[in-house]
């Protein structure tokens, strides 16, 4: 029997023992920190051993094989104790991918990943038998067991690329790069755009590549590198003959010289930006076949994900903007370049070696106040300062929402985009998020 050891008891670490006992694996599952009720209670009805507050070297050192929970990274001395001694290290969507022979469709990006892969989805599962897996819901591992659906989306991660050994999705998207997460590779831009390509380096000729041709970064890689599978680009500025294109308020797709035409006035989410993640979703859609109609329809309905550019309330003419899923700067970008009134900005968390020179024209000319909402705020002080009349500070949300009442007027916004990880003073960004929309239902 192959004994698999899972580090990490979060969602993806438990789908993984579930699969992992199923297909017949001696399963252990080892967690440094305390796993949540809801997570052991599976464990132990399952009677799948684990430990938690502990690593156990001596029942981890003799695995066979050993699924990473993406949030640990390779530089702690227990990973490289394990790749030291030769045991294979893989992420959760590189195990589970071995027992489906569904149709994958992987999306990955720096931003616009959740968004694409939710919206991608929702067209797809008006025609098709879909889940919805990766860094979204249940895990992929778990729904493979329970209801092994003939068609996945998957949102991954750079940190769940870099554990994949064979993991070969039939369509790949990659929505942009820009810097993100560079504390796990060792500040080298490069290391981390070689993570996000390794979505492609098992694909065929017989599998597609979507992507947003105007990405510097992705197309001067692309100029430098062959990859096998067949290149579906999209763009915002020029007409693409195979792949999709924006022109005159539609989108325009062509694949194989079938061509389909969409309008966008009534798409229901906003901003440049989504467009493109339109437009990538749309791909994947036609792709598989989904009927033009079909896809209009589910674009002009779409909902939009909790915590990016949520409208959460109107209180005396002041919209409330939930954009907790800004975590880095160039989300922010978006948020700031789709406001169209006076904004009041509540940012800050921990910075990831930001550099906020890309939102000064945005800030200079949207942005009234700056709330800024973290344990450490003297970098935005020394960016924005002198941007703004008003740059307060606070470690509250319910204090940031407060001020934030105070300073707008009718017409104005309050617009929550940290630009920033939510470590310092939160559980994570749904939770950041969520207190904000508490604080503005309590006002």
């Amino acid at each position: 029997m192959k004994r698999l050891v899972i580090l990490g008891g979060g969602e993806s670490g438990v789908g993984t023992a579930l699969l992992g006992k199923a297909k017949g694996y001696d399963v252990f599952v080892s967690d440094k920190g305390k796993i949540k009720e809801k997570y052991r209670d599976v464990l132990l009805n399952n009677e799948i051993e684990f430990e938690d507050e502990q690593h156990t070297e001596s029942k981890i050192l003799n695995a066979d094989i050993v699924m990473k929970s993406p949030g640990i990274p390779d530089k702690v001395a227990l990973v490289k104790q394990i790749r030291g001694a030769g045991i294979k290290v893989v992420s959760e969507i590189e195990f589970a991918s071995n027992y489906t022979d569904a149709t994958l469709v992987a999306i990955t990006g720096s931003n616009g990943k959740t968004t694409t892969a939710t919206l991608t989805h929702h067209l797809l599962k008006q025609e098709l038998d879909v889940g919805l897996a990766g860094n979204i819901g249940d895990s992929f591992a778990k729904q493979i067991l329970v209801k092994n659906h003939e068609n996945y989306v998957l949102e991954v991660s750079s940190f769940q690329l870099d554990d994949i050994h064979d993991f070969k999705p039939k369509i790949a998207v990659l929505t942009n790069i820009t810097p993100d997460h560079l504390d796990r590779y060792d500040y080298k831009f490069e290391n981390y755009i070689a993570s996000k390509f390794r979505i492609v380096e098992n694909q065929t000729k017989d599998d597609y590549f979507i992507y947003d041709a105007d990405d510097e970064v992705i197309t001067a890689w692309l100029k430098n590198h062959q990859i096998q599978s067949k290149k579906l680009p999209f763009s915002l500025t020029k007409e693409i003959e195979e792949g999709a294109y924006y022109k005159d308020k539609n989108i325009i797709i062509t694949i194989d010289n079938n061509k389909i035409t969409m309008p966008t006035e009534n798409i229901a989410l906003e901003g440049k930006h989504n467009v493109k993640n339109a437009m990538a979703a749309s791909t994947v859609a036609h792709l598989l076949k989904i009927r033009k109609q079909t896809i209009r329809e589910s674009l002009e309905n779409f909902q939009g994900v909790e915590h990016r550019l949520e409208h959460v309330l109107k209180i005396n003419k002041v919209q409330y903007i939930n954009d907790s899923k800004a975590t880095n700067v160039n989300a922010t970008y978006f948020a700031l370049e789709s406001m169209d009134a006076p904004t009041v900005w509540i940012v800050g968390g921990v910075d990831k070696g930001n550099d906020y020179k890309e939102l000064f024209p945005f800030v200079n000319e949207k942005v009234k106040a700056i709330i800024c909402l973290g344990v450490d705020n003297k970098k935005l002080f020394e960016a924005f300062g002198n941007m703004v009349d008003i740059i307060v500070e606070t470690q509250y949300m319910s204090e940031a929402v407060k001020i934030a009442y105070k300073v707008a007027k009718a017409g104005d916004n309050v617009l929550l985009s940290p630009a920033c990880a939510s470590f310092d003073l939160f559980e994570n960004y749904e939770d950041r998020g969520r207190q904000f929309k508490d604080a503005v239902r309590n006002l």
